[in-house]
């Protein structure tokens, strides 16, 4: 008899992070979908409820110590391992309000806020950390979890150094590149123990972050989160990709 998997999505009552929710219920993974608002994520969990899918809530704010050290307990009190984890939460302050009519993002990083900035790192860069570490016993009594961090494009230090074109977003892209670097560091640690971890780049998806601007889909954006959330053995870990495969550093 095939033991049910587990998943843990965070930042998941909307957008990117919801469709991830629902593409791995539909794979049959018994799914808490992690959100900080009662109301907004209950709701969420309701509307994929009645799709069929079995997903359930999980109170969750990957800012707050004591909110991720109480969701670690609630989730390790109903299940014995966790098989799939997904760093989907982030946020982006204040971008929304640089961009210009056509889309073109206008503040300069001289310009951006520091405590815009703190707030990025404490969701983006310490949020997946906190979340991995609380959830780690779980993770390790999986035979073979999996650890997807919700990255960006914006995040490589390559493609920025190399293409003038894109978006000089300094606290949100630097945000990212931690990430990155995060998904190594964890990634190095986890690998004897059989679990792959990897970031994910959805691409500019049209999401509440960027108020909609974005060309692509959730559904286009959850498949490489979906497809590294599921690796089969002998797959890659410490990678950075995006549907097309391996993205520079």
């Amino acid at each position: 008899m095939t033991t049910r998997k587990n998943a843990l999505v965070t930042g998941a009552n909307k957008g990117i992070g919801r469709e991830t929710v629902r593409r791995l219920a539909a794979l049959d993974y018994k799914v808490r979908l992690g959100a900080r608002d009662a109301d907004r994520g209950e709701s969420a969990a309701q509307a994929l409820r009645d799709e069929g899918l079995d997903v359930e809530w999980l109170a969750l704010d990957v800012a707050s110590d004591d909110s991720v050290a109480a969701a670690a307990k609630t989730v390790a009190a109903r299940i014995s391992s966790l098989d799939v984890l997904v760093n989907n939460a982030g946020i982006a302050p204040g971008y929304v309000e640089a961009l210009a009519p056509d889309g073109r993002y206008q503040r300069t990083p001289s310009q951006e806020d520091i405590a815009d900035m703190k707030a990025t790192y404490d969701v983006n860069v310490f949020g997946p950390v906190r979340v991995t570490r609380a959830f780690l016993p779980l993770l390790l009594a999986s035979p073979a979890a999996r650890i997807v961090m919700v990255s960006s494009y914006l995040g490589s230090l390559a493609r920025a150094s190399g293409n003038s074109q894109s978006p000089n977003v300094m606290g949100y892209g630097s945000s990212k590149t931690a990430l990155n670097a995060i998904t190594l560091a964890f990634a190095r640690e986890l690998a004897p123990h059989g679990m792959m971890v990897n970031a994910a780049a959805p691409g500019y998806t049209a999401t509440d972050l960027n108020a909609h601007r974005g060309g692509r889909t959730v559904q286009q954006a959850a498949e490489i989160i979906v497809r590294l959330a599921t690796l089969e053995p002998g797959g890659p870990t410490g990678g950075y990709f995006d549907e097309d495969g391996a993205l520079p550093w």
